[in-house]
């Protein structure tokens, strides 16, 4: 494998490289497939791998078959960072983790910051002092967060018409999901997409 892209979970990356210097080890892709060597990040990541294989092999509608049958979205690309935004939002407080699972279930929906603090039962102005004191962020910020990275998924493993996706998550529109994307992946989601289906190609 010397020579070789490979990934491995995150907290195992700098031990792998240290271990095995001729690798080329990415610490922060989800899964690698360099020639025929796959590697992953870890279990989930693994599903990932897994069905890129199917759908290398057997086509995309078997590969979305086996993701129905296991429950899981359809797969993510490899190159899709290990560090989830939903992970990075992760407060103390059970009121403020109440009206993120309240977002994360609803962002399909208008997501007002007044909305988030009734699902939190808290009054408006001390839902923001407290959100904002356990995320670092504003509600709305973190709102726009959890829709990109839910609308990336859609982006890069699909074929679905862009603005069909920015309705489904919220956005309204496809310029206002396009100016989400480009403050948080620095890409628009055409550039995204385009971006998983020619590293999908080298495979």
């Amino acid at each position: 494998m010397d020579a070789r892209r490979v990934t491995t979970h995150w907290r195992y990356t700098a031990q792998l490289q240290r271990r095995y210097p001729a690798l080329k080890v990415e610490g922060d892709r989800i899964y690698i497939r360099d020639g025929h060597i796959w590697t992953s990040a870890g279990i989930t990541a693994g599903i990932d791998l897994a069905l890129a294989m199917i759908e290398q092999d057997l086509g995309l509608e078997l590969s979305r078959a086996a993701a129905r049958e296991l429950v899981v979205h359809q797969r993510r690309s490899g190159d899709q960072s290990q560090f989830s935004e939903a992970l990075a939002l992760e407060p103390e407080s059970d009121r403020v983790r109440r009206a993120l699972d309240f977002a994360r279930a609803h962002l399909h929906q208008p997501l007002p910051v007044e909305r988030l603090a009734e699902a939190a039962c808290l009054g408006t102005r001390q839902f923001s002092r407290l959100f904002r004191a356990e995320t670092g962020e504003t509600p709305a910020r973190a709102v726009e967060r959890l829709r990109v990275e839910a609308a990336r998924h859609r982006v890069e493993a699909g074929h679905e018409p862009i603005e069909r996706i920015a309705i489904m998550f919220g956005f309204n529109d496809p310029e206002r999901m396009r100016r989400a994307f480009v403050r948080r992946f620095g890409h628009a989601p055409q550039a995204l997409r385009r971006q998983a289906r020619r590293v999908f190609r080298r495979y």
